[in-house]
């Protein structure tokens, strides 16, 4: 069988998230209007979402028709490969039309049904991380570096982030969180994806949600295991279909977490 071309896998991956920055930007803080998606939950959609999505599956097709796609807006195309792109052209879309400069575009790559390539881009902010099986690293405004996880710090010296309390719908999904929340020594919401990229670069130690979908998650696993963390899915389902998801810098600091999160 032959080796994937990671490097130029990775390239085509920064090309789609640069035309969806293209895309995207014309609708951030113009206002744009809001559609609300079927749910339990308010589900805000921009057409900047919509747009972003369009154009990154119309380069797939063009260069890897082959190629199958999962995306938030606009579904499955089956594969007639091992190669199926995950996409969320807006993850955080409840910032975007809040102007907040947290959220971002998610571009994942699965081999053989598991996440490999993942990429995430904040063009305003110049933000971009990308990782696959070589490793993993951070772009910004045309320096690039790369990022591994924070060692050696203990539960009790953590920094967590998590997008909001409150998506901690479930009894014993708050319990979880909150049990572990005033064990860390500091929790910071808001950040969307972000924190998933802050952790792989050393930044934070813990970064974690609740109720993922597979686009949601998918893209940033191999950026957080290519800088060397690890992540669970921690009611034991496979995380890369979403969940409830955990990542932390070092097996040791999310065994702890867990064992926290277990009482």
């Amino acid at each position: 069988m032959t080796t994937p071309d990671w490097a130029e896998l990775t390239r085509f991956a920064i090309l789609l998230a640069e035309t969806a920055a293209d895309a995207i930007l014309p609708y951030f803080r113009q206002n744009t209007k809001v559609d609300v998606k079927d749910g339990p939950v308010w589900d805000p959609v921009t057409e900047g979402d919509r747009a972003g999505e369009r154009v990154i599956r119309q380069l797939i097709e063009r260069h890897y028709p082959e190629h199958g796609i999962l995306g938030e807006e606009y579904g499955v195309k089956d594969a007639r490969s091992p190669f199926t792109w995950v996409l969320d052209p807006v993850d955080g879309t409840r910032a975007f039309v809040s102007g907040m400069p947290t959220w971002a575009t998610l571009i994942g790559l699965s081999h053989e049904g598991r996440p490999a390539l993942g990429l995430m881009n904040q063009p305003v902010v110049g933000d971009m991380f990308y990782g696959n099986p070589q490793g993993a690293w951070h772009s910004y405004r045309g320096a690039t570096s790369a990022i591994t996880t924070r060692k050696g710090v203990p539960l009790s010296r953590a920094t967590l982030g998590t997008t909001a309390p409150e998506l901690y719908r479930s009894a014993e999904d708050q319990r979880r969180f909150q049990s572990l929340r005033h064990k860390v020594q500091l929790a910071r919401y808001g950040g969307d994806s972000y924190f998933f990229c802050l952790m792989a670069a050393g930044h934070i130690d813990i970064a974690m949600d609740c109720g993922l979908q597979p686009y949601d998650i998918a893209p940033l696993l191999p950026i957080v295991t290519g800088a060397g963390g690890v992540a669970a899915e921690w009611t034991g389902g496979d995380i890369a279909r979403g969940g409830n998801v955990i990542t932390a810098g070092s097996q040791a600091l999310l065994d702890e977490a867990l064992a926290i999160m277990a009482y």
